[in-house]
């Protein structure tokens, strides 16, 4: 009797094969046939799959955001912290991630880089599959403001310097070996701390 192939994990294992060899030998560099010989499956097979190496990467930004989303919106509202040491807490297990799959956002990055000097820009797709965390954390921070742990403030605008530590975070991990994990959480936290009701405030600080 043939064996039965789980379609869900033979993709999986085409993916995660191909960020390797992206990493190794470069986006440009990189083809279809490499990575099906490296899976152990041909070239016909992978078609079946992926029609092409940018197919892969949508794929590999979806499936990496997902994931995400769903894991730190199921913490978001069963956590017994409060809501900014939820942001903390999702934050730095982002960061944590990000270091553990250096070598995939760094090709996931050098994707990025080489796509817009050929007049691609690709951050659109990333902007939007990371949509979702944007508005995960607006809403953790209504909830903090509403019960008055979290001082009134430009919700959009403090998501947006959150998001900006975490991207520059990953650039760093990507591109630079002197990254300090510590100091980059460290920084989120101190921001974040900002934000907190303190005993003796008003509570409404228009930052």
């Amino acid at each position: 009797m043939p064996k039965k192939i789980d379609h869900d994990e033979r993709k999986e294992k085409i993916l995660q094969t191909a960020l390797k060899v992206f990493a190794r030998e470069g986006y440009r560099d990189s083809n279809l046939s490499l990575i099906a010989q490296e899976c152990g499956i041909s070239r016909p097979t992978i078609y079946q799959y992926f029609k092409d190496k940018e197919e892969i990467y949508y794929y590999a930004v979806k499936l990496v955001t997902g994931r995400m989303f769903n894991k730190y919106a199921q913490y978001a509202w069963s956590s017994p912290d409060d809501e900014l040491d939820r942001i903390i807490t999702i934050c730095n297990d982002i960061m944590d991630t990000a270091v553990l799959h250096t070598g995939e956002i760094t090709s996931l990055v050098d994707v990025m880089i080489q796509m817009k000097r050929e007049g691609r820009d690709f951050s659109s797709i990333i902007m939007r599959r990371t949509a979702k965390l944007n508005i995960l954390f607006k809403r953790i921070l209504r909830v903090g403001i509403s019960k008055g742990t979290v001082i009134q403030c430009q919700i959009d605008k403090v998501t947006a310097h959150i998001v900006i530590l975490l991207e520059s975070f990953c650039f760093q991990l990507a591109f630079l070996d002197s990254y300090d994990m510590d100091l980059a959480k460290e920084l989120v936290s101190n921001y974040l701390e900002f934000f907190k009701t303190k005993p003796d405030s008003t509570g409404v600080v228009p930052r």
